[in-house]
């Protein structure tokens, strides 16, 4: 098991698509990495000749009041983890480099921003598009791989690839959850010992969604309802349960087999993200 060559340097961090051999993979991340985001190692290494991964915890995507100083962060842990995924670099630059002085853009990507996390965190993926756009640009990966956890993430930097032409294939890939269900989540170690088992109330109330599907129920209220009931039930605070169609994240009246279930909700002070097909296998 090699190390993985760490680059600070932004400029060390820019490929010449005519001087590199091969494909390469990118795996873009803030850091504190869990099982879920060596998932996505292992994908991007089983597509790829060279694997990056880049670790920055974007200051653009946090709003006022949340924790972008308090986000976890062990570089020593990543570095391991990478090395342990076969990792070939990690790019891992300073703010002040990445956003100079007077640093003045933003990539908006309008519609599918909207609503959910859009809606609750103003300005949040206005950051994570520039900030992804801006990784793009410096290691020009052939291929990324993100997590569908944060599934409108997904769907907002899918959006902001194409709209923009960047030739550069975006892959989802699925949710990795504890053996209880939870997803994994960096946020995960804010929960105490009991909001950890209140906080299962996101999973299950998409599995008791999911159940009701598969025994015939088609109407997005009684579905969204159930997850509702979840999370009153462990006192977990919604923040949002909207059943959508999986590519334009607009809400649906009636689900299909796609029909993505989102649920946001606060366990204690931690917001945590959820979301399921409701027609695949739970």
């Amino acid at each position: 098991m090699s190390a993985p060559k760490l680059v600070r340097e932004i400029p060390a961090a820019r490929w010449s698509h005519g001087a590199r051999s091969g494909r390469v993979a990118m795996v873009p991340t803030m850091g504190y990495l869990h099982e879920g985001h060596v998932s996505l190692m292992r994908a991007a290494r089983a597509r790829a000749d060279k694997v990056v991964v880049s670790i920055f915890v974007n200051p653009l995507q946090f709003g006022p009041k949340e924790d972008f100083a308090s986000y976890p962060r062990d570089l020593d842990g990543d570095l391991a983890k990478c090395a342990a995924a076969g990792v070939d670099e990690v790019f891992h630059p300073e703010a002040q480099d990445f956003y100079p002085p007077g640093f003045q853009t933003a990539i908006e990507v309008s519609e599918v921003s909207q609503g959910l996390c859009g809606a609750r965190r103003p300005g949040h993926f206005r950051g994570v598009a520039t900030v992804v756009y801006r990784l793009f640009q410096m290691v020009q990966p052939d291929v990324a791989f993100f997590g569908e956890k944060d599934f409108q993430q997904l769907r907002v930097l899918q959006r902001m690839t194409a709209d923009l032409g960047l030739p550069i294939e975006v892959v989802g890939c699925p949710i990795v959850r504890e053996a209880d269900g939870l997803a994994m989540s960096s946020r995960n170690s804010y929960l105490s010992p009991e909001e950890r088992v209140r906080a299962l109330a996101l999973s299950r109330g998409l599995r008791a969604a999911s159940a009701a599907f598969a025994a015939g129920e088609r109407e997005a209220e009684r579905l969204v309802a159930l997850c509702r009931d979840s999370l009153r039930a462990a006192d977990v605070r919604e923040d949002y349960v909207e059943l959508c169609d999986p590519t334009t994240l607009k809400p649906v009246s009636r689900a299909e087999a796609d029909s993505r279930l989102l649920v946001a909700a606060f366990v204690g002070k931690t917001r945590l993200i959820d979301n399921l097909a409701v027609g695949q296998p739970r």
